[in-house]
Order: C-alpha cells, then sequence, then structure tokens
C-alpha cells in the first residue's frame, strides 16, 4: 500500500505524519486491496477562525476512489473523525463482498456437505424436497400414504412450509 501525506498552506511535522500513518494501518485491517492513500491536510482561516481541512483519497482495487473530507478546528480530532468515516465505508464493502451469495460457492459447500459421511452414525443420504408447486394438506396425505414414509415435508397453499406425519396411534399430525 502506497501512502502519501501532503500538508498544504503549513508544514507538517513528524507527530502528524506518524498519526497519519498509524490511522492508514488501522485501515488495513478490513483485508482489502488498498492500492494506496493519499492525504491532503490544509490549513484553513475564514472569517477569523482557524481550522484544518483533510481529505482522504483511497484507491482500492477493482472499485473507484474513495474521497473523505473532514473540517475541524483540531487537526487530529479531523483525522480521527475522518478514519471512522472510512473504516464505515471499508467494512460496508468488506461486508458486502464476505456475504454476497456466489452460486458457484453454494453448489460447491453443498456438493462437500453430500460427500461427507458422519462419524459414528447411519450413512446420511441426502435427498431433495419436491417443493416446486404449493399444495393442499389433502394431497400431502396422499402422498405420505403412498410413499410408506413417516413423514412428508411441504408447502401449503399459504406458502408456509408444513409437515405432515404419521403417529403411533395410526392418526396423522400436521405441523
Amino acid at each position: 500500500m502506497n501512502t502519501s501525506i501532503v500538508g498544504r498552506q503549513f508544514e507538517l511535522t513528524e507527530s502528524i505524519k506518524n498519526y497519519c500513518n498509524s490511522a492508514f494501518e488501522a485501515l488495513s485491517k478490513y483485508g482489502l486491496d488498498i492500492i494506496s492513500i493519499k492525504a491532503i491536510i490544509s490549513a484553513d482561516e475564514r472569517h477569523g477562525k482557524k481550522g484544518f481541512d483533510l481529505e482522504f483519497a483511497i484507491n482500492l482495487a477493482k472499485k473507484d476512489t474513495i474521497v473523505i473530507r473532514q473540517k475541524d478546528k483540531d487537526l487530529y480530532a479531523a483525522i480521527d473523525l475522518a478514519l471512522d468515516r472510512a473504516s464505515k465505508v471499508l467494512r460496508r464493502h468488506h461486508d458486502k463482498l464476505v456475504t454476497h451469495k456466489n452460486s458457484n460457492d453454494i453448489k460447491n459447500s453443498i456438493n462437500t456437505i453430500d460427500k461427507e459421511i458422519i462419524e459414528g452414525a447411519d450413512e446420511i443420504v441426502p435427498t431433495e424436497l419436491e417443493l416446486y408447486k404449493p399444495m393442499e394438506v389433502e394431497e400431502a396425505l396422499n402422498k405420505l400414504k403412498d410413499s410408506g414414509a413417516q413423514f412428508y415435508v411441504f408447502n401449503d397453499m399459504d406458502a408456509k412450509m408444513r409437515v405432515i406425519y404419521k403417529r403411533n396411534d395410526g392418526k396423522f399430525g400436521l405441523y
């Protein structure tokens, strides 16, 4: 990661440079491919009030440049506020990348689960549910009777997932 700190209309001290570099290192915790970070610090005096303008420009791989501008009377407070805002943006981008559901990853994880055999248990044979269309309870009851299975899972007409099962007394139950 390339870093650059520029001071406009005032001279940068080593403590300001070190503080900015520690802020840059804090942004690397998200594991994103940060190409470069540039900080431009300007002294600003308007209407007799002194202050600082701070601009962070963060270049990420495969993403547009993120620019964060912050103004404050205190330079260190401006750096902290800009760092908080940059952390929020980078965390959101990281969460988007991590939680994005890629269909190939899901299929691969399902295949590995199908092939895995649990030790100390009988072999588990995965089956796919026939949940293509909603059905009436009576239709599900007929399928359960025809199959000879202990229970049948289906979606009812209200799009609720239901389970119909055989009880020990010969009657049927419905969840």
